[in-house]
């Protein structure tokens, strides 16, 4: 499976999904500042709802690629459409099935882009799962064997998600954290957890 992001189709979607996202909710986005400006990163969000995932991509200002499940990428038009707006399937299951998009995301930090982790690994409403550290245990072997925890550490960036109801537009507030770094000492599982609560914390779930 050919996994690459369309640049121009993504920009097509995204400002479609601008406008008409914004006459149904009313996001508010508070920390863009804390993205960096350019080289890799990592967004790790509250997983509440299907509407994170594009919420996501319009708080971004810089594009992204999404980690999703394997059973999203079955049927073969919505296949495209997602691997096309940079989607990357993972079989949780089974992950040697996957080897090829576990390279991919490799290729996508060399290449100093950005991609999405929801680190809860499905939906918690209005609550917070504890966080699985699989994958990011190795994102940070990946790092240590290219030697950037010295040079330029992949920052890992904590995203809150806060759903409100009102009576006209539910006002979504998306509280982008500080970026989280991770040093040869760090254990994936101790560094995912403390990133779990962070994400609370801006989600205000603490």
């Amino acid at each position: 499976m050919t996994i690459r992001r369309n640049n121009l189709f993504y920009k097509l979607v995204r400002g479609i999904g601008y406008s008409c996202f914004g006459m149904i909710y009313r996001i508010q986005v508070e920390g863009r500042e804390n993205i960096p400006p350019k080289g890799p990163g990592i967004f790790l969000p509250k997983h509440q709802f299907w509407t994170d995932i594009p919420i996501v991509g319009l708080a971004a200002w810089r594009p992204v690629s999404y980690i999703a499940k394997q059973e999203l990428f079955v049927y073969p038009g919505i296949r495209h459409i997602l691997l096309a707006l940079g989607g990357i399937p993972l079989d949780r299951l089974n992950p040697v099935k996957t080897l090829d998009s576990f390279r991919h995301m490799e290729r996508i930090l060399q290449d100093g882009q950005f991609m999405v982790i929801f680190p809860e690994g499905t939906y918690y409403p209005h609550s917070m799962g504890r966080g699985k550290h699989r994958l990011i245990e190795r994102i940070l072997r990946f790092q240590e064997k290219k030697g950037w925890l010295e040079a330029q550490p992949i920052p890992f960036i904590p995203m809150g998600i806060r759903y409100s109801e009102k009576k006209v537009r539910t006002e979504i507030r998306v509280k982008i954290g500080r970026p989280v770094f991770a040093d040869e000492k760090s254990d994936a599982q101790e560094f995912t957890q403390a990133i779990v609560q962070e994400i609370a914390q801006l989600s205000g779930l603490t």
